[in-house]
């Protein structure tokens, strides 16, 4: 069989009571971290808590033993790991099906995930919009995704996560200040005033970790605070009902 888990968001207490049974059990486990990564703890913390040792993929491995693993599972018990929800990556959505089509029994394990955890705000999450990702910068390569998914969803009144680049073979993460900025710099290029200095937004660092730093302020403001070690990622808020204005007063730290 093959068993997708979820190890959550910081560090290796985030992983449920089942994944570390189902751990016990299996004859491989493999892992990748390059979607996610669990900033508050190591391979070695995690592999110790498994009583197993992790074989970790990176991107490429990924991409072309996925057949190879998938072939492990058709005799032997497999389980794949990897940071939040196994499911919200589509590299592991793709596992999931190519498995059962080829007949081999799929378990599904959930853990704590980024799409939950931003609850922590007190925005509403069903009205939360699409999410986005700002990705690093390059000479040909600027994509302005982002900015246009944000402009979609505050027509419609909702929020937008934004999700921040990760290098993690280079163990380099964008911080929330080189999000900004780069929103920033797209609304410079379109002029459409979707965003500016004074819009205010909301960052959150290492969510899932006891002491997670949330802010709520200005982009001006924002732009120089220290939030701190990865990850970060960054909410535009959509319209705010009273009770939202009220968790963002007295659960964020406000700038």
């Amino acid at each position: 069989m093959l068993i997708l888990a979820g190890l959550g968001l910081y560090d290796e207490k985030d992983m449920t009571l089942k994944t570390l049974e189902y751990a016990k059990k299996v004859d491989k486990i493999y892992a990748e971290f390059y979607t996610a990564v669990l900033t508050g703890t190591t391979i070695e913390k995690i592999e110790k808590t498994l009583g197993k040792e992790i074989t970790v993929l990176n991107r490429e491995k990924v991409e072309y033993e996925t057949e190879k693993l998938i072939n492990e599972s058709k005799d032997k018990d497999v389980m794949f790991l990897t940071a939040g929800d196994p499911m919200v990556a589509t590299t592991h959505v793709d596992i999931a099906v190519e498995a059962r089509k080829k007949g081999i029994e799929v378990i599904i394990i959930n853990a704590p995930s980024i799409y939950s955890a931003v609850g922590i705000t007190g925005l509403q999450l069903y009205k939360f919009g699409k999410t986005t990702s700002i990705v690093f910068p390059e000479p040909n390569y600027f994509p302005e995704t982002p900015y246009n998914v944000i402009k979609e969803n505050l027509k419609m009144g909702y929020h937008t996560l934004c999700l921040l680049d990760i290098h993690a073979d280079e163990n380099k993460f964008m911080t929330a200040n080189e999000g900004l900025e780069i929103l920033l710099k797209i609304e410079e290029k379109r002029k459409e005033n979707i965003l500016n200095e004074n819009t205010k937004v909301i960052v959150v660092a290492r969510a899932g970790s006891l002491k997670p730093k949330i802010v709520y302020g200005k982009i001006k403001d924002l732009l120089k605070h220290d939030f701190g070690k990865p990850l970060h990622c960054i909410i535009i808020p959509g319209k705010l009902h009273f009770m939202e204005e009220d968790a963002l007063k007295y659960l964020c730290e406000n700038l």
